[in-house]
């Protein structure tokens, strides 16, 4: 899949779009240096990554993410100092050889009750072995497992054990792999613009099916299908609801058919070209028409949430500037979303920044830099009763300020 390419046809398409294609070996090589770089100060030796997005983002390669997010079934380890290994599952190796950042493929042996049963501890013990030994060929202690420095992602409990028990000292390593990710490159944003080029096609495919009747099920449908046909790679939620059920939030497609006059919202959620995640959203008025004083009430709230709060997010900002400064309604009188805005690359990803009434509780301090991408957010639900309104804009913050990625009008159509 990845040494096709997204096909002559759709590249066209981009390209009479005006969009240029990313660099893939420059963007491959970007990122392994960004990993290096967060691997260099925690002064680690290596990262042992499960997480498929991790794996992807530091090598370029997949093979079933979906299945292997919940089987811990291949892996990479990425020496700070050495070579690149993917461990590929069931044989698989060739799937990774597209990828000039690879430096090794190896089997991969798996420890999990799934295929291992009561052998776990055994093939633990000698998946350990190879990893310890794969590390130490290549750490500052030189051919020494014991003072090695690991950062890994997820790791099974038994696994980490047997690799505690060879003198490897593990450290975290999803915060190092969050960090890495923050910053896009020039080619990373190129391939961001014609993941969201190729996914606003995909919902002008739904849009065109969005008549009284039609159920929100075929709505959803209509963008899995046009998101697949675009080199897209999977959605990871559902979200798409209408009427009654619009509000509150999170509400996933169902077998209900949208009546005339009614609200429907959506939010993409989606990983399409390129492995790049698009995340919009937003909501429709079913039947043409004139919408409600109350749908318009609420629709205006979200839409002035949205146009307020991209302006806060610019290089420099503070995460707590950005939430106190943040607008939206009252949410003693309306329902409002999980954060004012989070980072997106791979998939939703650090920062996160959350509403002002809620940060002595979860709310953490960051900064705003040049090459981020955020996600600007929006939930309005009235509690008294009534439809609610999501929407939601994709912005590259810049030197100079910030760009709103997506395109479409934040309007009820």
């Amino acid at each position: 899949m990845h040494a096709l390419g997204p096909g002559a046809e759709l590249e066209a398409e981009w390209q009479a779009a005006g969009l240029s294609l990313p660099d893939r070996p420059a963007l491959r090589r970007y990122r392994l240096e960004r990993v290096r770089e967060q691997l260099r100060s925690a002064d680690c030796d290596a990262a042992l990554l499960y997480d498929p997005v991790n794996i992807r983002y530091a090598t370029d390669t997949t093979n079933m993410s979906l299945w292997t997010m919940h089987n811990a079934v291949r892996f990479a380890v990425v020496n700070t100092d050495g070579p690149v290994v993917v461990f590929e599952f069931s044989e698989g190796e060739f799937l990774d050889a597209h990828s000039e950042v690879v430096d090794e493929i190896r089997p991969a042996p798996s420890y999990t009750h799934f295929l291992a049963g009561p052998r776990a501890h055994e093939i633990a013990g000698r998946w350990a072995a190879e990893v310890a030994d794969l590390v130490a060929g290549h750490a500052r202690a030189g051919n020494s497992r014991t003072g090695c420095r690991v950062a890994v992602d997820r790791l099974d409990l038994g696994a980490a054990r047997a690799l505690e028990l060879l003198g490897i000292e593990l450290a975290p390593g999803e915060p190092l792999m969050e960090t890495a990710r923050t910053i896009k490159s020039v080619d990373e944003i190129r391939a961001m613009r014609c993941a969201v080029h190729a996914c606003e096609a995909a919902i002008g495919e739904m849009e065109a099916i969005f008549e009284p009747g039609v159920s929100e099920l075929d709505l959803w449908a209509a963008l899995w299908a046009g998101s697949l046909r675009r080199y897209g790679e999977w959605i990871e939620t559902r979200l798409l609801s209408s009427g009654p059920r619009t509000n509150p939030w999170y509400q996933e497609a169902s077998s209900r058919r949208v009546q005339a006059g009614e609200l429907m919202g959506f939010d993409t959620d989606l990983v399409g070209a390129y492995g790049i995640c698009v995340d919009m959203s937003r909501t429709w008025l079913c039947g043409g028409g004139q919408p409600t004083a109350a749908q318009y009430d609420t629709w205006a709230l979200a839409a002035e949430q949205i146009e307020r709060n991209i302006e806060l997010h610019q290089a420099g900002m503070a995460l707590r500037e950005i939430a106190e400064g943040a607008w939206y309604p009252d949410p003693d009188e309306y329902r409002h979303y999980t954060s004012v805005s989070h980072g997106v690359g791979l998939c939703d990803e650090y920062p996160s920044v959350t509403f002002r009434h809620k940060w002595e509780r979860v709310g953490y301090d960051g900064v705003l830099e040049p090459g981020m991408v955020m996600c600007i957010e929006a939930f309005v639900g009235p509690r008294s009763g009534g439809e609610g309104v999501k929407l939601e804009e994709q912005v590259l913050i810049t030197e100079t300020g910030n760009e709103v990625l997506t395109r479409l009008p934040l309007g009820l159509l």
